[in-house]
């Protein structure tokens, strides 16, 4: 059952990659040449590039993929807050593998709301996110606080 949870985080954040990959490239011919690069908290384009920009949250967006799919291999490196023994090893490892992904699938659903905002707003300057940036930081706390609390029950 851990496995099919974890393969479909996989498969998830595979998906959201690819999504804002397509997407992006769909749009990139239609921007202008001036777009957002940069919002203030209230929502608003704070700084201006090149149209390039607009692969800034794809590119990222692959690399954390990457780098969390390799890190998630090797879990054995990583801090724990509570110390590792041979009983809790392996449940110590599973959670700490899936509030990655979690984490992960958080991220990538943030920069889809950004990316989808960025070309939005290039084409119309009345647009607003589709959720706000702000929403997005409390279920990363409550996510990261149930991770802890997780991993001292099963201790």
């Amino acid at each position: 059952m851990e496995a099919v949870i974890l393969t479909v985080f996989d498969v998830l954040n595979l998906v959201l990659v690819l999504f804002i990959w397509i997407y992006t490239l769909r749009m990139f011919k239609k921007l202008p040449e001036k777009i957002p690069t940069h919002f203030d908290f209230e929502g608003k384009p704070d700084h201006f590039g090149s149209k390039k920009y607009a692969f800034f949250m794809p590119v990222f967006g692959l690399i954390a993929l990457i780098l969390l799919t390799v890190f998630t291999r090797h879990p054995e490196g990583a801090n724990y807050p509570v110390e590792l023994t041979k009983a809790n090893n392996e449940i110590q490892y599973f959670i700490m593998i899936l509030f990655t992904k979690w984490l992960l699938f958080l991220v990538l659903l943030l920069f889809l709301n950004i990316q989808d905002y960025t070309i939005r707003y290039s084409f119309n300057t009345d647009s607003k996110a589709r959720v706000h940036i702000l929403l997005v930081l409390p279920v990363i706390f409550v996510s990261l606080m149930a991770a802890i609390i997780t991993a001292y029950i099963y201790k």
